[in-house]
């Protein structure tokens, strides 16, 4: 007997393993919720997701993921779970995208000739066009050809090997993670794939519009940290690297300049122009034929978006930065970590709010106008600061801090330039007795470094019990 209505039995049913036959040339399209798992075994032939080939009968589990298994010349796999969307797909543009790598390597062959570097390469287009899916595919290939390509993401709306707000570098010499994507770096803990080392910049806001200033300063920086790279790596110089842009510089031509900004100081000579005519219309314009800081011309090429990129609303997005900042400190499903939570004094920290963007001119770019020089600030150089220093409060709960590795009174531009150490979470402030409680990834003190508050990622409350 059942109340009507509920079903118990059904609530437990767990449905069978399903398989799927796909043809070459075809790719299986798939989206799993937040908080359900699809498991993947491939039982025959060969397929790839986002450039790394799946191993035979090796269980692979998604899950918040929105992917495509290509296969090549024809396979047969296992779905466990259930999808909210699931289909197969015979037009997609991996042909031009293999065409694409194929190019490229003539590029590192001939450059590895010359003694030059390999194609810097800046991937452009709007939102949800597939642009991280794209570089995933390319850094693929190329470790699989034994390259090792530095990756940079310019985007702080999504983490890569951190957590969203941050700007990212990395080198990938070995097969990615095909469950986790870009993989993990030390602070995730144990994993059956090499660790990678980025390095990583805080910016601490959604979008360069919030403050574009700041946000080519950072590009800036983080420049020279690929050069510095390339000069010590001969492996990564030969290969080049990926530059991943934020969606948002492709929508309108008032932010073309911090594209053209990203593209002179990465010295970028190959531009993709994804799922847009009139965008690689505008990029034909300012970019075909012309040279950025080397005497190499910029070749601007268009792809075709993939029929299988969906839309990510905000909720989804959202929840994903949640995920990523809970798998920092928490670890994920394979790997368990155990943060330390500790009191410290309000005295005992040193913390940094980003100034308001109303507020910030053009002179905190490096050799910015000097007319616009006024009384040194409290950075300790001329110019309107780029932090203030603030007082723990309230409205600091929930929040995250970057740990720099500069001291804590140091200039504010060496604050802002500064790569991190890493994160730590603000879980509670008591104002009356002045102390914060604050989860760290690590045990130990909390580094006496320049502590920076942004506004992004936003709060959230519940991470910590």
């Amino acid at each position: 007997m059942a109340l009507p209505g509920l079903n118990l039995s059904a609530a437990t049913e767990i449905a069978a393993p399903v398989v799927h036959e796909i043809q070459k040339d075809s790719e299986w399209r798939f989206e799993v919720a937040f908080g359900s798992n699809v498991e993947v075994k491939l039982l025959s032939g060969t397929a790839e997701i986002f450039g790394t080939e799946l191993a035979p009968n090796q269980t692979y589990t998604f899950s918040g993921a929105k992917a495509a298994i290509y296969t090549w010349h024809g396979c047969r796999i296992q779905v466990s779970g259930t999808c909210q969307v699931e289909y197969t797909a015979e037009e997609t543009p991996m042909v031009s995208y293999a065409n694409v790598h194929f190019a490229l390597e003539k590029l590192r062959r001939q450059a590895a000739i010359d003694g030059r570097e390999g194609p810097r390469v800046m991937v452009v287009g709007p939102d949800n066009a597939g642009k991280t899916s794209l570089i995933r595919t390319l850094t693929g290939y190329a470790a699989k050809t034994g390259g090792q390509p530095l990756v940079v993401n310019m985007d702080s709306r999504e983490g890569m090997l951190g957590i969203p707000g941050s700007l990212t570098a990395a080198a990938f010499g070995t097969l990615m993670d095909v469950e986790e994507g870009w993989g993990s770096s030390p602070t995730s803990g144990p994993s059956p794939m090499p660790v990678k080392m980025p390095v990583v910049y805080f910016f601490g806001l959604p979008s360069p519009e919030s403050n574009s200033a700041m946000y080519k300063s950072v590009t800036t920086r983080m420049a020279l940290a690929v050069t510095e790279r390339f000069s010590r790596d001969v492996a990564s110089k030969e290969t080049g690297c990926f530059i991943d842009t934020p969606g948002i510089l492709s929508q309108g031509k008032n932010n073309y300049d911090i594209l053209h900004h990203i593209a002179t100081e990465f010295s970028v000579n190959v531009l993709l122009v994804l799922g847009s005519e009139r965008l690689h219309s505008d990029m034909l314009r300012r970019f075909d034929g012309h040279r950025a800081s080397t005497d190499e011309p910029i070749s601007v090429i268009k792809l075709l978006k993939s029929g299988g990129v969906v839309d990510r609303d905000e909720a989804y997005m959202r929840h994903m930065r949640q995920t990523q900042i809970r798998e920092y400190f928490f670890g994920d499903n394979k790997s368990t970590l155990s943060p330390h939570t500790q009191q410290v004094d309000f005295s005992q920290v040193t913390i940094y709010k980003i100034v308001e963007p109303s507020t910030i001119l053009t002179s905190l770019l490096p050799g910015g106008d000097e007319d616009n020089d006024t009384e040194p600030s409290r950075g300790g150089f001329h110019g309107p600061p780029i932090f203030e220093k603030v007082e723990p409060s309230l409205s600091m709960q929930y929040s995250i801090l970057a740990v720099t590795h500069v001291a804590p009174n140091s200039p504010h531009e060496d604050i802002r330039d500064s790569s991190l150490m890493g994160f730590v979470y603000v879980a509670e402030v008591d104002e009356q007795r002045k102390k914060l409680r604050i989860l760290a990834p690590v045990s130990g003190r909390i580094p006496n470094k320049a502590l920076v508050w942004g506004t992004w990622p936003e709060g959230f409350a519940d991470l910590v019990g």
